[in-house]
């Protein structure tokens, strides 16, 4: 059915110190106790260790893709299908020049 072969049993993720785990924390935003750190550290090794199978896995003359299937997606027409609604839109901006909205400066000159 496919080409892949099992994959050998992967060696254990590495340990990670405090500082790696604080670091991860702070990475994406995570508030962690001293509690918690144990459960990361566990769930971080588990992730090392999901990847490192992969990484193990022959993928030769398997073709990259997109999505796991051969989904084709409905093309339509490029048709316009709705009209310009810009002077509508504009009607009620305090400041418009030239179909542009005008704007205070916010920033000043060097």
């Amino acid at each position: 059915m496919n080409n892949l072969k099992t994959p050998k049993q992967s060696e254990p993720a590495a340990e990670f110190s405090d500082a790696e785990l604080l670091r991860a924390a702070h990475l994406t935003r995570l508030a962690l106790d001293d509690g918690e750190k144990p459960e990361l550290a566990a769930t971080l090794r588990r992730i090392i260790g999901f990847v490192r199978v992969l990484q193990e896995l022959d993928t030769e003359g398997v073709e990259p893709m997109v999505h796991p299937l051969d989904l084709r997606l409905p093309l339509r027409a490029d048709e316009v299908t709705e009209s310009d609604m810009r002077t509508e839109a504009q009607a009620c901006a305090p400041d418009v020049a030239k179909g542009l909205y005008r704007v205070p400066r916010v920033i000043e000159p060097a």
